[in-house]
Parts: C-alpha cells; sequence; structure tokens
C-alpha cells in the first residue's frame, strides 16, 4: 500500500498574491497544512530545508510544533543539508521532536544541493578538512548523527563530576529514529550507498548520469539497484523509499488561472548541475482523471512506497488543502494508495 505526503519548501514573499508575505506566515501555515492533511487522511506532512533564502531552514522547531498539534501523520525532512549541522546538536534536536511527535519522524538528510550562498556552511564553522570534498563532510557529519541517536557514547565523563569513567551519550534518546533516516540521492551511486549504510531512501527530483530515458524510468532504475544493495548488505527490516511529484489538478477557474499555462512543465527538462547532465522530473497539471492515468503509468511511482507531493505552499492553506483532497479523492486511489483510518477516540 502507498503513503502520500505533502512536501513544502515553505517559500514567502510579499509578491503580488502570496498568502505568506512572512516568514512567520510561512511556519504558521506548514503547521495548519499538516493538521488539515492529517484530517484528509494524507500520510505525511514533510518540509524542505534551505539556508540563507526565504524558504524554510530550521526544521526542528516547525516539526516539534508539527508533532504537538497532530497524532497520527508522518513529519519529515526532505532534506537537510548535512554540511551545515553540528551533528551532536541535530541529534539532540531529532529526538527531542520525536518524542514530542511520539515517534512519527522521517528524516531526509543528505549532502544537500546549489544555494545562493558561497560555501555557506563554512559561515556555520563547518570547514572540510584537507583533502576532504563538501560530499565527505556531509558523510562524516551522517556518521556522527547516526553514531548519536543510536545511544552510543559521544562524550567521556568527568570523574570529579561522576565518580567514574566511561562514555556518556546524547540526552534525549528516542527509540526507533534510527531506523526512520532517510538518505536524499541524485545518483545511482549514492543510492548504493545509502543501501549499504542501511538508511532508507530519497530519490532526488533531478538525477545526473542522465540516459535519455525519462526520468520516472531513470528513477525506478536507481531504486531497483539501490533495493538489490540493500539485499546484497543483508539488512533484516523492508527498506523504505520515496520519490517526489508536482502534481496540480485543475478543476476550477482559480487552477487554471495559475496553472494552465504551464504546458512545458509536462515533459521532463534537462540540464547541468554543477558542470554535469542532470535530467528533472515533469509536473502533472490537468484533469484529475488524466493526471491519474498518467501517474499510475509512472515507473518509479510503481516502485516507492512513498509519493510527496510538492505544494505552492504561497497559495496559502486553504487552496492547498483543497488540492489535497482532490489528489485524495480522484488522483491518488490509482497509485494504490487508501485514505487513513481516523484515529480512535
Amino acid at each position: 500500500m502507498k503513503r502520500i505526503g505533502f512536501l513544502s519548501f515553505g517559500h514567502w514573499s510579499r509578491s503580488p498574491g502570496s498568502q505568506t508575505p512572512t516568514a512567520r506566515d510561512a511556519l504558521a501555515q506548514t503547521i495548519e497544512l499538516a493538521e488539515a492533511a492529517e484530517a484528509i487522511g494524507i500520510d505525511g506532512a514533510y518540509v524542505r530545508v534551505h539556508h540563507f533564502a526565504r524558504q524554510l531552514a530550521s526544521p526542528f522547531p516547525l516539526l516539534a510544533a508539527i508533532g504537538a498539534r497532530t497524532s497520527r501523520i508522518e513529519i519529515g525532512t526532505a532534506v537537510i543539508d548535512m554540511r551545515y549541522e553540528n551533528p551532536l546538536y541535530m541529534a539532540e534536536d531529532a529526538g527531542a521532536a520525536d518524542l514530542i511527535a511520539g515517534g512519527r519522524l522521517q528524516l531526509g538528510i543528505s549532502r544537500g544541493s546549489p544555494e545562493p550562498a558561497l560555501r555557506g556552511a563554512e559561515a556555520f564553522g563547518h570547514v572540510p578538512r584537507e583533502g576532504q570534498t563538501d560530499a565527505d563532510l556531509a558523510r562524516e557529519h551522517t556518521r556522527i548523527f547516526r553514531h548519536a541517536i543510536q545511544g552510543a557514547g559521544v562524550a567521556r565523563t568527568d570523574p570529579t563530576m561522576t565518580g567514574t569513567s566511561g562514555a556518556l551519550p546524547i540526552q534525549p534518546q528516542s527509540p526507533g529514529l534510527a531506523d526512520r533516516i532517510w538518505w536524499g540521492s541524485g545518483t545511482r551511486r549514492t543510492a548504493r550507498w545509502a543501501a549499504e549504510q542501511g538508511m532508507n531512501l530519497q530519490s532526488s527530483t533531478l538525477l545526473t548520469e542522465d540516459t535519455g530515458v525519462p526520468f520516472g524510468d531513470l528513477q525506478a532504475e536507481q531504486i531497483n539497484l539501490y533495493r538489490a544493495a540493500w539485499a546484497d548488505a543483508g539488512w533484516q527490516r523492508e527498506p523504505r523509499v520515496s520519490v517526489s511529484r508536482s502534481v496540480i489538478p485543475i478543476t476550477t477557474d482559480e487552477d487554471r488561472r495559475y496553472f494552465a499555462a504551464r504546458g512545458a512543465e509536462s515533459q521532463d527538462q534537462i540540464g547541468y548541475l554543477e558542470g554535469v547532465a542532470a535530467r528533472f522530473g515533469r509536473s502533472y497539471n490537468g484533469e484529475p482523471d488524466v493526471i491519474a492515468e498518467e501517474l499510475s503509468r509512472d515507473a518509479a511511482v510503481r516502485e516507492a512506497d512513498t509519493l510527496l507531493l510538492t505544494v505552492p505552499n504561497q497559495l496559502g492553506v486553504e487552496y492547498n488543502a483543497r488540492m489535497l483532497e482532490t489528489i485524495a479523492e480522484h488522483i491518488a486511489p490509482a497509485i494504490g494508495w487508501q485514505r487513513a483510518a481516523e484515529p480512535a477516540a
């Protein structure tokens, strides 16, 4: 059975028509949309993390707030750029947010993506060592973070305070969180690496190593390679895999005003990322029954267990809740999704 969730980039601006003119609006409306999504029966509320931009940047206060205001829906990220993170402080934040949410945290992490800041992580105090790349730095932070959330000792005791000599873990610990870490991957190689490390997979909205096949087929190939590497690694639990799609059902004049002219986005886009050819996935805009048929043929959507739906958050909570309701009612069943049952009273 599929899970579906929404994914918000949390933009804010004072541009005409924006319902999120300030950062407070973007944050408060993300919480409200998570509540609305849970009421609809959607399975997940996810946020993207960007630094030095008018977008969501510090996920844990927001995730904790969503966790406190909801009871069932998964809450997560897609993704946190690990170059920026103090891994032990992040482990404390993640443990606290997961406990507040009752074990519903699903953390997508990665090396990150191109950003407006030049060497932005260095402004946070994280500088790669000599001979180390940004990717190396992100993986080192990831290793320390995962070690910490598994309860390993990461600091020595002070015998003058404790009377003993040993190692101290970070607190709080949240049981099960270690199995709910996902790696955001845009290549075959990093997908295999994520499997070898025992992390779930969030397949990126763009993939390098383009072979000319449709994005969904390229992504499905990555997912199959990931699952093969997972089996080879001998992990006992079943991994989870997510893909993201822009799905905009057009049912009203308001929808047509915003999205009917975006026909070019109905095809894959080819671009260059850091000098390497990359394929960007298409958008699904149109009548719900047409989208349902097209989405059911998307090879990667069929392969993944979780579909994250990017939302135009600046159009406000009411608009996005109505859009999610339309997707839940008329589109998601075509990919094998069933509406979550109401929680017991």
